[in-house]
């Protein structure tokens, strides 16, 4: 199923934080529920100095028909910030209008949140605003990650889900 909000045009989203964070991963269950739906899936990934504690992006861009990974500055739909430091060093990614999704809107979150699942509980926020089905997303984190991390990750989904 493609709504009108995926029908017609790449919705681009760009996932950005410091390595060790999960970017890279949240990015892959990103580009696989994308694909999940039937959309044509592009992605691209930076990596800073160092993989761990240095900076890290990745474009994700899906649609009907996508030509080229990369999101020009200014021309992300969603920007996903795993990491509260690193927002206003990506902020120039967002075009106007945009939506930023950042840890900030996870906080009163009820219980603890695990470290290791930000990512993916933000990637339930973000599920919030895109036309891709719950199961579509749900399978993608299966797939995407080790079996003894699925319950974790499920949830930390569902909570991103529930806090939009």
């Amino acid at each position: 199923m493609v709504t009108e909000k995926t029908a017609n045009r790449a919705v681009n989203v760009v996932i950005a934080g410091l390595g060790g964070q999960g970017v890279v991963k949240a990015s892959d269950i990103l580009a696989d529920a994308a694909f999940r739906q039937g959309l044509d899936v592009k992605k691209s990934e930076l990596h800073g100095m160092s993989q761990r504690g240095g900076s890290v992006s990745s474009d994700v861009r899906f649609g009907p028909k996508v030509d080229s990974p990369m999101i020009s500055p200014g021309q992300a739909d969603f920007l996903v910030v795993v990491a509260a430091d690193q927002v206003d060093v990506n902020r120039p990614a967002l075009k106007a209008g945009g939506r930023l999704i950042s840890p900030a809107l996870l906080a009163g979150a009820p219980g603890k949140l695990p470290a290791k699942s930000v990512n993916v509980a933000l990637l339930g926020l973000l599920s919030r605003q895109l036309d891709i089905p719950v199961e579509h997303w749900e399978a993608a984190i299966r797939a995407n990650l080790a079996e003894k991390h699925h319950r974790l990750n499920l949830e930390a989904f569902q909570l991103g889900r529930q806090m939009a």
